[in-house]
């Protein structure tokens, strides 16, 4: 999702008539991200395609890659900082929401489009009885996101609940991909991360089915309000990207940062949580400046204090200069 200062995005004429015929009143010119991030923090895209339908996706999609246009796919905006400076390029909002439960088969499923809100895929499954995504309740991105980074929280994760997804690949075009082909490790999958030296993705998640369990609602709410009242004990209310950095092998990056002293540190208007240090508040006003500041701060005390180096679990969205 790195876009670096020196690219662009490049659309012919053509090619800009042919989004607007498409999209119309929804492809918009500088358009600030803040409002559709997490942290509320974010410069202006060049361009923002709003796209409603897994077939709006695709076409977006497949005229941009051959238009050779800088892009990326932005869904819930959780585990992204955008820079200040904006998106130098098009980005595609993914608002594909389908949901559809089938619960015929003895062994029940979920299938939703890429845009959907994970959380409330969750809390739908809990209605009908259909455990397995109780960890999944309080996580505020979308299905595409959890899918591409692994998502995971209080012992489970993607990986152990994804059957296969459907994707549109580049060069491929649109194929079907088991859980094993995207390779997942810990917070991340083959498709995590872009290319050094690319500007748009190689492939855009846009469905996925997911594995359920047959339970009883009460059963699965009632594991539900353990979790959520778990979170809100340990994680702070409030502006933010989510956890901001990987957990090391055999120790928690909020344990660290809170022991090298940071926990309740400011820059401007961004702070390291007095609850969770591995989560970083916008107090309101919070530019990605004062972030990133906090994040090298947190990296550098890490590594002196400890000589453990912090991977950040978030994503750098936008135009950076030597982040």
């Amino acid at each position: 999702m790195y876009v670096s200062a020196s690219e662009s995005y490049h659309l012919r004429p053509a090619g800009l008539k042919s989004l607007d015929a498409a999209f119309g009143d929804r492809l918009r010119k500088r358009v600030p991200l803040a409002r559709y991030t997490a942290a509320r923090i974010g410069g202006p895209a060049d361009l923002l395609i709003e796209a409603v339908s897994v077939e709006e996706l695709i076409q977006a999609a497949q005229l941009l890659w051959k238009e050779k246009a800088a892009f990326l796919v932005l869904g819930g905006g959780s585990n992204v900082l955008v820079s200040d400076a904006g998106v130098r390029g098009v980005v595609v909002l993914n608002r594909a929401r389908s949901v559809r439960f089938e619960t015929s088969t003895v062994s029940p499923t979920v299938w939703a489009e890429a845009g959907a809100n994970f959380g409330v895929i969750a809390r739908q499954a809990a209605v009908r009885g259909l455990s397995g995504l109780e960890w999944a309740a309080g996580i505020p991105g979308t299905l595409g996101g959890a899918v591409i980074g692994n998502a995971g929280a209080h012992g489970g994760d993607m990986s152990g609940n994804l059957l296969v997804a459907d994707i549109l690949h580049q060069k491929r075009g649109r194929e079907q991909w088991s859980v094993e082909q995207f390779d997942y490790q810990y917070r991340s999958s083959v498709l995590k991360h872009r290319q050094p030296g690319t500007a748009a993705p190689e492939a855009v998640v846009l469905e996925a089915r997911l594995r359920l369990v047959n339970s009883s609602p009460p059963a699965v709410q009632a594991k539900i309000d353990e979790y959520v009242a778990h979170r809100r004990r340990t994680q702070p209310p409030g502006a933010s990207m989510g956890s901001m950095f990987k957990n090391p092998p055999g120790d928690f990056a909020g344990r660290l940062i809170e022991a090298a002293g940071l926990k309740g540190t400011r820059v401007g208007e961004a702070q390291i949580s007095t609850l969770h240090a591995n989560f970083f508040i916008n107090l309101g006003s919070a530019t990605a400046g004062d972030v990133y500041a906090l994040i090298q701060l947190a990296r550098r005390s890490v590594e002196e204090k400890f000589g453990i180096s912090l991977d950040l679990e978030i994503e750098l969205v936008g135009d950076w200069v030597n982040p």
